[in-house]
């Protein structure tokens, strides 16, 4: 398969899962933004924006935090590169490329999701927020099940899985990275006040009943962050996220392989990675030590991303 061919199916799996996850995580600020600091109006728009890493990018564009200023830019805007619109765009971008090497259900799934965001307008999504975020969370499980229903398990579904894990597992290293200072506050004697925001994390990534199952009513910091970085039976955590990348990326050399391309370097350094969240003590968690441990998995996720696009897509030139 030609690298640019590869980078796009890669990319695919990743706006898809960018979209979900910017959905979910805006949809849970809206559950959440009447308690305690989300009563104040712009500081509930800067943790929205900080969560989704794109305070900056708003700030360069926009001179006040409003709720319509913010919605349309996250959402609808595609002259924002990570905007849920946009993301779902330039994967439909990826996939006319390639519709006549992978299942015309895919196209029609992708190509329906972004009709109807096209849709859309700033003032449907302020009357009813929860409605669109659900349905965006629905087109995604169509495209995700049209996925897993009609694809063959060969190089272009490898691809299409490797960008979705490494998408899902920077994605909660991210929503606990912004969240990091609030939880660090949040103590014993508060914990009353700050359920709403803790369970708010776990909603976020549909972890909320998953997490009840094996801890109960125990809603603890480190509870919450054990779970979604280690808990392997939870498909959204870290470390399940670096599971399925190591063995889609592992799958892909073996079936496709390219020698002298940096493949084994990539799928060496996901497993370090997947080895570290294995062996992972309590006691950084248990004593608070979030900061340095989610540093590192951020980190981890940019340089493993530089690391397929050097193995997998540099062979030709990878498109952008």
């Amino acid at each position: 398969m030609m690298s640019r061919n590869a980078e796009a199916l890669f990319w695919i799996g990743r706006y898809v899962e960018r979209a979900e996850n910017h959905a979910r995580l805006i949809d849970v600020h809206y559950h959440i933004q009447t308690e305690g600091e989300f009563q104040e109006e712009g500081r509930k728009w800067v943790r929205l924006l900080s969560s989704l890493g794109v305070q900056d990018a708003y700030a360069a564009r926009y001179e006040s935090l409003t709720e319509a200023g913010v919605l349309e830019f996250i959402t609808l805007d595609r002259d924002h590169a990570h905007s849920i619109s946009s993301c779902v765009h330039q994967a439909r971008g990826n996939l006319r490329q390639l519709r006549q090497k992978l299942p015309s259900e895919l196209w029609d799934a992708l190509n329906g999701f972004d009709l109807w965001l096209g849709e859309q307008t700033i003032a449907d999504i302020m009357a009813g927020p929860h409605q669109f975020f659900r349905q965006v969370k629905d087109w995604s499980a169509i495209f995700l099940g049209t996925e897993e229903s009609v694809m063959l398990r060969e190089e272009e579904w490898r691809l299409i899985k490797c960008g979705r894990f490494l998408e899902r597992a920077e994605n909660t290293v991210r929503i606990l990275r912004s969240l990091d200072g609030v939880l660090e506050g949040i103590r014993e004697e508060d914990s009353r006040s700050a359920y709403p925001v803790l369970q708010g994390i776990l909603k976020s990534v549909s972890g909320y009943q998953a997490f009840r199952r094996y801890y109960a009513d125990e809603m603890r910091v480190p509870a919450i962050f054990a779970f979604l970085m280690t808990q392997n039976a939870f498909p959204r955590s870290v470390r399940y996220s670096f599971h399925r990348l190591e063995d889609h990326l592992t799958r892909l050399v073996q079936e496709a392989p390219i020698k002298g391309c940096g493949q084994e370097k990539a799928i060496r350094y996901a497993g370090k990675i997947r080895a570290e969240l294995d062996f992972l003590e309590e006691e950084p968690l248990e004593n608070g030590r979030y900061g340095e441990l989610l540093d590192f998995l951020g980190n981890a996720c940019l340089r493993l991303g530089k690391m397929m696009e050097e193995g997998f897509f540099g062979v030709e030139g990878a498109v952008g």
